[in-house]
């Protein structure tokens, strides 16, 4: 009986401090740096703020994706008078960039530009993109300079 009743308090994990981190250091120990390539603190990097960040951007992006791809048959065979072998063809290459496009901005990031900065650049392509496409939606008269 005492065996078992030892078997209940032992715990399931030893956790064993890493031999690398000071306990009481103010930087986080990963290896983490903040913009200006400095050691990140632990009690400014990650958290729950960058989390919901991350969901929210995810959330509007996947909103618009849906949005415009449910209605862009419609529009490319009703307003710009394609046939539907044409626009199902268009729907078909502007889902495949849709999907290709993480994979360059991943090459990008890993290789040349970092994840923020790869950031900083797409968000303003992205932005002006989904706001060229929502002025042609308003008004397919209006010829954009760009």
């Amino acid at each position: 009986m005492e065996a078992a009743a030892t078997d209940e308090e032992r715990p399931l994990l030893h956790l064993q401090p890493l031999l690398n981190q000071d306990v009481g250091s103010e930087y986080a120990g990963d290896g983490s740096v903040d913009i200006n390539n400095q050691p990140a603190l632990k009690c400014s990097t990650g958290n729950w703020r960058a989390c919901y960040m991350i969901l929210g951007v995810e959330f509007c992006e996947c909103v618009a994706f849906f949005a415009i791809a449910s209605n862009l048959v419609t529009y490319l065979t009703t307003v710009l008078h394609e046939s539907k072998v044409a626009a199902a063809r268009d729907v078909s290459a502007w889902v495949g960039a849709c999907f290709l496009a993480p994979l360059i901005g991943a090459f990008l990031a890993d290789t040349y530009l970092g994840r923020y900065w790869t950031m900083v650049v797409s968000l303003p392509v992205y932005t002006i993109g989904d706001a060229r496409a929502h002025g042609f939606s308003i008004s397919p008269d209006i010829l954009l300079p760009w």
